[in-house]
């Protein structure tokens, strides 16, 4: 009768190491699988898989060091590439209630505009315990693009990433398609916004969850948005410049300070062609003096000196088509030489889909102003804000918040050779001291909700995370 032979030692030992290791593998699994789960049902955004984090052990000295360490990196690819093929994405449950209705929304501006109302109107939904339908898009504005909610965001993640607080639907039942009982049109400058102060803390959070987590773009808009960050990143750190100056931006605000006089006549002819732009008289100079309007392509250019910024800085132009075309960059260029923009990142090809739709544009453009090391927006419409306010929530990174009423007077100043160059720096440079997106509670203001701060650049609640990373960070490099 064959006897079974016991395995020698070292064979024994080799045995349960290869045991530890597979149960430390499928523990790491089973870990990330709930990180990503809990990190979803928070509302906070999902954590990177290791793999694309590089191990603080990985390079460098020791006696064998070299060989653990590659060891371990293996196996925290392995347990990654697992993760990423074995877990799908985390969905919350499903939150039951019993729906007092549908809401259907149509969103009216640009794209940042909608997504601030697409962020109140989710919370809206919440709060009354509606049954939200996917919102129709602005398609008769100035801009006429025919994009659809799903051509520039993910509708998918949309619907399932806060199916633990809102139902949300793609289109309203087949019985109601005719049947719309209650319909309420804006009356005022603040359209359909929520206040920017006094709500509920849960609400005011999850406005920042649709905001920065359930609002993904789609997934053609953030796989060109990366080629282009990585183009950009490849030679080093670049910053971004909000020029605000495109025809129906002065149009209609009335800013024609440098403008010719043809100039004025056709953006004034524009201003009365919209009949729902309600301002029609408008001083120009008065406006500008009282920092209500874009600064022009050549003031940029001043301040941007001014703060310091060396000649070699690249600089990218998030903005549509600048009103007086190239030569209204030349002094820009002239100075700046290294101006970049997405026509120079992307193939006529990769571009071809976009054209004609100048929501998806902005996009590409919010992308890259979100990664950039400094983002400057030479007015305070809504990209500048809903911006700064992302820049905040990732971690307060560098927004620069031009202070045009003084700008203008200084800049006239210099220009009136009443202060000289070396005086005009220094100027500007104390004058943004506090001015680059530091820390802070927004101004509230009763009953004034135009003169304080606005609730999407400075979404206070929701940055606890980032203040304590800018905290660690500023440790670090200490």
């Amino acid at each position: 009768m064959a006897r079974h032979k016991s395995s020698p030692p070292a064979i024994r030992r080799r045995g349960v190491g290869m045991l530890r290791w597979a149960v430390r593998v499928a523990s790491s699994i089973v870990l990330w699988t709930a990180l990503l789960h809990l990190s979803s049902l928070l509302g906070l955004p999902r954590p990177p898989l290791l793999a694309a984090r590089p191990s603080c052990l990985g390079g460098g000295g020791g006696s064998g060091g070299g060989s653990n360490s590659s060891a371990s990196s293996a196996v925290t690819v392995a347990a990654a590439d697992e993760v990423g093929r074995l877990a799908p994405p985390a969905v919350p449950r499903r939150r039951v209630y019993k729906s007092n209705g549908y809401l259907l929304i149509s969103c009216n501006g640009g794209l940042n505009q909608m997504r601030a109302a697409i962020c109140d109107m989710v919370t809206v939904a919440r709060y009354m315990n509606l049954t939200m339908v996917v919102p129709e898009l602005d398609k008769q504005s100035f801009w006429a693009d025919p994009s659809d909610f799903g051509d520039i965001f993910y509708v998918n993640h949309f619907i399932n990433s806060l199916q633990d607080e809102v139902k949300i639907i793609r289109e309203l039942p087949q019985k109601f398609s005719r049947k719309v009982p209650f319909s309420m049109q804006p009356i005022s400058w603040t359209d359909s916004r929520l206040a920017n102060n006094g709500l509920p803390l849960k609400l005011q959070k999850l406005r920042c969850r649709v905001n920065y987590n359930a609002l993904q773009f789609a997934p053609s808009i953030e796989a060109l948005g990366k080629k282009m960050i990585s183009a950009l990143r490849k030679t080093g750190s670049f910053i971004v410049l909000h020029l605000r100056y495109e025809m129906d931006m002065l149009a209609f605000s009335g800013c024609t300070h440098g403008c010719s006089d043809e100039e004025t006549a056709e953006l004034t002819r524009m201003r009365y062609a919209y009949p729902w732009w309600k301002e029609k008289e408008i001083d120009s100079e008065k406006k500008r003096l009282e920092g209500l309007c874009p600064l022009t392509p050549g003031e940029t250019t001043l301040v941007l000196k001014a703060l310091g910024f060396p000649r070699d800085t690249r600089i990218y132009i998030a903005s549509g088509e600048i009103y007086g075309g190239e030569k209204r960059l030349t002094e820009l260029k002239t100075e700046f030489p290294n101006i970049i923009r997405k026509e120079m990142l992307l193939s006529a090809d990769e571009l071809r889909p976009f054209q004609k739709h100048s929501t998806q544009m902005a996009a590409l453009d919010y992308l890259v102003s979100i990664a950039s090391d400094v983002f400057i927006p030479s007015n305070d419409g809504n990209m500048a804000k809903v911006v700064e306010g992302h820049r905040r929530f990732m971690g307060f990174h560098k927004t620069i918040q031009l202070d045009r009423k003084k700008l203008v007077e200084l800049i006239d100043l210099l220009e009136d050779q009443e202060l000289s160059w070396d005086e005009f720096s220094t100027a500007v440079k104390e004058l943004h001291e506090g001015r680059m997106s530091e820390p802070t509670r927004r101004k509230a203001i009763a009953g004034q909700p135009k003169e304080e701060d606005y609730f999407y650049a400075n979404p206070h609640e929701c940055l606890g995370a980032a203040r304590k990373r800018r905290e660690k960070l500023k440790h670090t490099e200490i």
